[in-house]
C-alpha cells in the first residue's frame, strides 16, 4: 500500500512565519568563533534555546492551533508530553485562547509539570511512560472530541518548525550547511522543506543519539521503524519511532544523519555554558557536539548548528558541570590514610599548599574498611589548572612518602 505523499509547502512555511509573529520570536544566529575553531568550520548557532517556553516547540504548536476552525478549537485540545512540547502546546493554547490538556507520566520532572501549568493548561499526570501518557491522551482525544497536537507527526506541526529554516536563510544568505537535531523528525523535516526550497544547495544534516539511533535505522530499513534504545541525556530526542510523514521528509530533503554519545553530549554542554555563557539541554547541543567531534564531513563552510532547546534541570546542570571539570583536570578527589595524631593533617594540606591547589573539601573517616585501628581516612576534594597540576600533586604526596587514590 503506498504511502500519502505529505503535503507540506514552501508557501505554507511562509504563512506560518507571518502567523507567528508576535507569537514566537525570530531567534539569534550568533557566530562563534570559539566552535568554528573547534569544528574547523565557520560556525553560527542558531538559540531555538531562547524562544519562548525555552525551545522551538511552539511554532509548531501554535501553527497546528491556528489550523483549527471554530468549532474545533472551541473543544480545545490534548497534547502527550513529558516536557518541551507540553510547554509549547500550552504557551501556543494561551496565545490562541482555548483550552489545552496535556496528559504527562507521573515521573515527569516537577519543574516541567509546574511550567506547562503556568501556561494554562490543564495537566493530567498518567502512566509511568511516555507511551502510556501518550495512549491515555488518545483515548482522551477521542472522548472529548478535542483536537491531539502530535509532537512531530503533522504537517502543520512540520510547517510551523519550518518558519526557522526561513529564518536561518535570511539571517545567513550565504549558509552553505545546516545541522540539526532528529527526535521524531519534526524539526529537520520543516527546516529541510523550507530550505531547500529557497536555497537548494544547503547541506542538510541530521544528529541523533547514538542510545537512540531510531531515524538512522529506519533509512537504513527504508521505513519507520521501532528502534531499540538506552537512557540517554538527550532524552528529548529519544523516539523510539519516527513518524510517517516525518520519515518521508527526512528521505526526501536530508542529505544525511550522523550520532554522538552521551560523553560528547555531555562536554558539548558544557562547552556552551563556559564558553558561550548558554544553558542548553542534551537534545539541543548534539548538533554543535557533532561539528566539534567532526562526525560532519564538511570543512571551511558557513555553518549554522541548530540549537533547539534549553529546558534542563538545574540539578542535571552541576552534575554535567563537576564531570566537566574532572575531565579536564580541574577537579579531582584524592583519598589517603595518616596517622590519627595531632599534627598530621596539617602536614598533608601543607604539601596541598605547597602544589598551589584549592581545598575544596576535606572529609574525615575513622570508621573504613581502608582504616586500620589508630589511622584516619583523609578524602580531599581539589580545584586544579590541568591534569598536568594532578600530576603534580601526585608526585609530591608520593615523595613525601604517602599513598593515594584518586576517586574521580
Amino acid at each position: 500500500m503506498s504511502r500519502r505523499v505529505v503535503m507540506v509547502q514552501l508557501e505554507d512555511i511562509q504563512k506560518a512565519k507571518k502567523a507567528l509573529k508576535g507569537v514566537a520570536r525570530c531567534t539569534p544566529l550568533d557566530y562563534s568563533q570559539t566552535f568554528s575553531q573547534l569544528a574547523g568550520n565557520a560556525v553560527y548557532l542558531k538559540l531555538e534555546n531562547l524562544q519562548k517556553t525555552g525551545s522551538f516547540k511552539v511554532r509548531g504548536a501554535y501553527n497546528k492551533i491556528m489550523s483549527l476552525n471554530g468549532r474545533e478549537r472551541a473543544k480545545g485540545v490534548v497534547a502527550a508530553s513529558a516536557g518541551n512540547h507540553a510547554q509549547g502546546v500550552a504557551f501556543a493554547s494561551q496565545m490562541a485562547e482555548i483550552e489545552s490538556t496535556i496528559v504527562m507520566p507521573e515521573g515527569a520532572p516537577l519543574a516541567k509539570v509546574q511550567a506547562t501549568k503556568h501556561y494554562g493548561a490543564h495537566i493530567v499526570l498518567y502512566g509511568e511512560t511516555f507511551d502510556e501518557a501518550m495512549d491515555y491522551a488518545h483515548r482522551l482525544q477521542q472522548k472529548t472530541g478535542a483536537a491531539f497536537v502530535h509532537a512531530f507527526d503533522d504537517e502543520h506541526v512540520i510547517t510551523g518548525q519550518g518558519t526557522i529554516g526561513l529564518e536561518i536563510v535570511e539571517q545567513l544568505p550565504d549558509v552553505e550547511v545546516i545541522v540539526c537535531p532528529i527526535g521524531g523528525g519534526g524539526l529537520i523535516s520543516g527546516i529541510a522543506k523550507a530550505v531547500k526550497a529557497v536555497k537548494p544547495s544547503v547541506r542538510i544534516y541530521g544528529v541523533e543519539a547514538a542510545a537512540c539511533p531510531s531515524m538512522v535505522e529506519s533509512i537504513r530499513h527504508k521505513l519507520p521503524i521501532k528502534a531499540g534504545s538506552h537512557s540517554t541525556i538527550a532524552d528529548g530526542i529519544a523516539v523510539k519511532q519516527p513518524g510517517e510523514k516525518t520519515f518521508q521528509m527526512v528521505q526526501t530533503y536530508v542529505d544525511h544523519i550522523v550520532t554522538v554519545d552521551d560523553l560528547e553530549i555531555s562536554r558539548t554542554m558544557l562547552y556552551l555554558l563556559e564558553r558561550s555563557k548558554l544553558l542548553v539541554e542534551g537534545s539541543g547541543a548534539v548538533s554543535l557536539a557533532a561539528l566539534i567531534y567532526r562526525k560532519i564531513p564538511v570543512e571551511k563552510k558557513k555553518t549554522v548548528a541548530v540549537i533547539s532547546g534549553g529546558n534542563v534541570d538545574i540539578h542535571f546542570v552541576s552534575r554535567i558541570i563537576e564531570r566537566g571539570l574532572v575531565e579536564a583536570g580541574r577537579y579531582v578527589k584524592l583519598s589517603t590514610t595518616v596517622p590519627d595524631k595531632p599534627g598530621h593533617l596539617n602536614q598533608l594540606l601543607s604539601i596541598i599548599a605547597e602544589q598551589k591547589a584549592n581545598i575544596v573539601s576535606v572529609e574525615h573517616y575513622r570508621i573504613s574498611p581502608n582504616v586500620i585501628p589508630g589511622e584516619t581516612e583523609i578524602e580531599l576534594s581539589l580545584e586544579t589548572r590541568d591534569r598536568h597540576h594532578i600530576d603534580k600533586i601526585e608526585q609530591a604526596l608520593k615523595q613525601a612518602g604517602y599513598r593515594f587514590t584518586r576517586k574521580t
